[in-house]
């Protein structure tokens, strides 16, 4: 039986936390669907009652054990994979396909303020990486882009 994550009736709303420490950048491998076993960077659903911010803080305690204070907004997307398995946006071939999942997710720059880093919640390893060592944790085209900006929105405020 499928999850009230899969074929959503409607979009779920992700946060996401970016934690950049003395250069390196926290990311996690996750250990469910979407994207299980790949490297990325935590973050969950919200929920109900919650806002952004507490969400974003929320998860990222829960995924990693870090307390943050959230900072700024990164970047909103869509991320919708359809029952093959493939990522497109729209149907392919302009079929009625509904996705698998769907979620619109809300990317913070964060800054943390306690707690040791451990894999926590559907989290299966996690690791500092500096940004020029990125390309060996295979992240998406998007994770990349959030990181690119979460690094330049941390080298501005100095």
């Amino acid at each position: 039986m499928a999850s009230s994550r899969e074929f959503p009736e409607r979009p779920i709303v992700g946060v996401g936390g970016v934690v950049i420490e003395e250069g390196r950048v926290l990311l996690i491998r996750r250990g469910a669907e979407p994207l299980r076993g790949q490297w990325s960077l935590p973050g969950g659903t919200l929920e109900l009652g919650e806002s952004l911010e507490q969400g974003v803080a929320r998860e990222l305690r829960e995924e990693t054990g870090l307390e943050v204070r959230v900072l700024e907004l990164i970047e909103v997307f869509d991320r919708i994979f359809y029952a093959d398995g493939a990522k497109l946006v729209p149907a392919p071939n302009g079929n009625n396909t509904q996705p698998r999942y769907h979620y619109v997710i809300a990317d913070y720059l964060c800054e943390r303020t306690g707690g040791e880093a451990q894999a926590g919640s559907d989290v299966t390893d996690l690791a500092y990486a500096r940004e020029e060592d990125l390309g060996r944790f295979q992240l998406t085209e998007t994770a990349l882009r959030i990181i690119r900006k979460a690094y330049a929105l941390e080298r501005a405020r100095g």
